[in-house]
C-alpha cells in the first residue's frame, strides 16, 4: 500500500482548478518530486493535502488513512509534516527554541502547570535534538536565527518541520534562495531522512536538486499532471520541456548534460 496516495484530487477557485483530477503515488521509503511552471499548482497541491484549503472532488489517503475528513492538526498527529515557502522563524528565539515551539503540542490544561510550576522541560527536547543532528545544526542550537546564512535558516526551517518524526515530509521550495553549493547540501541532507523512516515529497524550482535526489518525479502544469517518471524519463519528455519553454527548459537540459559528465 502506498503511504500517500491521491485520486482525482481537485480544488477549484471559483471557476479555476488549481488542482485538476490529481492523482498521485508515494511509496514508503520513496523520494518523490513535483515540478512545475510557476502557477502550476504544486503549493495548492501540499495546502490540500495538509488541509488548508478545501477540496471539491477526488480523495487523499495517508496509510490508508482518509485526510480529507481530517482537520491539518490531525493530519499532523497522523504522521504528516510540511514545511512553508515562507520560513517565519522566531528571530528573539534560539535556533533550539524554535524547534521546541514547533514540536510541543500543548493541551488546554497547559498554562495551569506553568502557573504552578514553571518548566522549560517539556518531553521533546530528545526530538529536537534528533532534528538538528539530522540538519547538522547542532552547533548552531543557541544561536538567533537573524545571525544564520539564509541557508542555515532554511534547514531550521526543515529541522522544524522534522520535530515530530514524521511519516512523510513535505517540503515546499527549501532550496528557493541557496547558491548551487548550498543546494546540493541540502539535496544531500535530505536523502538522509529516508535512514530515518522518513517519506519526502519535495516541490522545488532547483530543478538540478529535484533530478538528483528524487527516485520518481511528477510534472504538473495548469493543475493537471502532464508526466510522470524517473529523473531519465521526464528530462527528455517532450510534454515536459515544452511546459517549461522560456522558463527553465534548458535547466532540464542542464542538468542531463551534467550527470552525463558524471557518469563518464
Amino acid at each position: 500500500m502506498s503511504l500517500l496516495e491521491t485520486r482525482d484530487l481537485t480544488v477549484t477557485f471559483g471557476g479555476l482548478h488549481a488542482n485538476d483530477a490529481v492523482s498521485i503515488s508515494v511509496e514508503t521509503g520513496g523520494f518523490v518530486g513535483l515540478i512545475g511552471p510557476n502557477g502550476a499548482g504544486k503549493t495548492t497541491f501540499i495546502d490540500a493535502i495538509t488541509g488548508f484549503v478545501p477540496t471539491s472532488a477526488g480523495s487523499a489517503l495517508l496509510d490508508g488513512a482518509d485526510l480529507l475528513t481530517m482537520k491539518p492538526h490531525e493530519r499532523a498527529q497522523a504522521g504528516l509534516s510540511r514545511t512553508f515557502q515562507s520560513l517565519e522563524l522566531f528571530d528573539d528565539l534560539s535556533v533550539e527554541d524554535n524547534l521546541l515551539v514547533a514540536a510541543e503540542r500543548p493541551r488546554w490544561h497547559s498554562f495551569l502547570g506553568d502557573l504552578v510550576r514553571p518548566s522549560r522541560t517539556t518531553g521533546v527536547e530528545p526530538q529536537v535534538d534528533w532534528a538538528l543532528e539530522v540538519l547538522g545544526l547542532g552547533e548552531h542550537r543557541a544561536a538567533s536565527p537573524g545571525d544564520l546564512s539564509h541557508g542555515q535558516r532554511k534547514l531550521v526551517g526543515v529541522a522544524r518541520a522534522l520535530t515530530s518524526q514524521p511519516k512523510l515530509v513535505l517540503l515546499d521550495e527549501p532550496a528557493a534562495g541557496l547558491d548551487t553549493a548550498e543546494s546540493q547540501v541540502l539535496g544531500s541532507q535530505l536523502r538522509s531522512f529516508l535512514d530515518h523512516d522518513i517519506t519526502v515529497f519535495l516541490i522545488d524550482h532547483d530543478m538540478g536538486l529535484v533530478l538528483n535526489v528524487c527516485d520518481f518525479i511528477y510534472v504538473l502544469d495548469f493543475g493537471k499532471i502532464i508526466a510522470a517518471g524517473t529523473p531519465e524519463e521526464i528530462r527528455s519528455h517532450p510534454d515536459v520541456v515544452r511546459a517549461y519553454l522560456g522558463e527553465s527548459a534548458s535547466a532540464l537540459q542542464e542538468a542531463g548534460a551534467k550527470d552525463a559528465r558524471q557518469a563518464q
